[in-house]
């Protein structure tokens, strides 16, 4: 299982949004994107754009790999619904991006840890698998004991998120439900994302 461990700071600035929602916004004392001459970019060529979209988007999910996003890409395409639609739904419904939704963790990251250590339930049994797919009316909980971790509770009073209109969150019982499956209108994306530019990417390099 691969974990992003590189500098998150750094991608944050090169998009100029704080793509991780991370409590200290990396944006507060170094608005530009790294590097000498940031404000001085070329233009970029069509597959420059497409290439940034792409790595926007792996970013959102919590730097998830090329090889995952394709295999999402590839699954998209075999189904009967729209092809970014249905990719979309296939990262949106991950276990580890559920997690961060229902606000049990502050970031993607924290969601991630949140998963991979054992600390979240689907229906009740415990899921550590963060590229688990969540479907409509699964139950998503904290472990009884994880419910004291400080790090939880205060994801979950933070007013800086709020829950998407397709979740549905219990507070008071660290527990939440995927009602449907979201729509790409519909998805709280931390920055603008051309999905059918990815996706006409992928088709022709995956």
């Amino acid at each position: 299982m691969v974990r992003y461990t590189g500098p998150k700071n750094r991608i944050a600035r090169k998009f100029g949004a704080n793509i991780f929602g991370r409590l200290r916004n990396p944006l507060l004392h170094k608005a530009n994107p790294p590097g000498m001459h940031a404000a001085k970019r070329k233009k970029k060529s069509d597959f420059g754009m497409q290439l940034e979209e792409q790595q926007k988007l792996k970013a959102v999910y919590g730097m998830i790999t090329r090889k995952q996003l394709v295999r999402y890409y590839q699954d998209a395409e075999k189904s009967k619904s729209n092809t970014a639609q249905a990719f979309m739904e296939r990262l949106e419904c991950r276990l580890d991006n559920v997690v961060y939704r229902l606000k049990f963790g502050s970031t993607i990251f924290a969601a991630q840890q949140l998963v991979s250590h054992g600390h979240i339930l689907v229906n009740g049994k415990k899921v550590d698998r963060r590229s688990f797919m969540v479907r409509p009316g699964m139950i998503i909980s904290v472990k009884t004991k994880s419910q004291q971790v400080g790090a939880v509770k205060q994801a979950l009073e933070s007013g800086a998120r709020s829950v998407p209109e397709y979740l549905q969150l219990d507070a008071d019982k660290f527990s939440g439900q995927l009602l449907v499956s979201p729509q790409l209108d519909q998805l709280p994306l931390a920055l603008p994302i051309n999905i059918p530019l990815i996706c006409e990417f992928l088709a022709h390099t995956s």
